[in-house]
């Protein structure tokens, strides 16, 4: 009986730790305050406290991550709308 217990208590404790290092490198950021991506482009909260090349600059350091230029699709200049962006690794061709 206690044979058995520990592997299953060695069986998690591995189980648990292989889903922590297969995300290790993957960057997730999740809905909230700011910017929101991932390697394709995300969305920007809008404020009218920033101009429109704050907004350019934060996608292309955005995009700098993987690499890639940024393209700024659409930007609704109301309070609590977003600006979206795309990031493109060819100028011709948008993911």
């Amino acid at each position: 009986m206690r044979r058995k217990l520990s592997v299953l208590v060695a069986l998690a404790l591995l189980l648990s730790g292989a889903g922590g290092v297969a995300l290790a490198g993957a960057i997730f950021v999740g809905p909230g305050s700011g910017l929101t991506g991932n390697d394709t482009g995300g969305i920007i909260q809008y404020t009218p406290d920033l101009d429109r090349a704050a907004y350019g600059a934060m996608a292309a350091d955005w995009c700098a991550r993987w690499d890639r230029l940024s393209h700024i699709t659409s930007m609704h200049r109301r309070y609590g709308d977003y600006v979206s962006f795309v990031c493109i690794d060819r100028p011709w061709m948008i993911h």
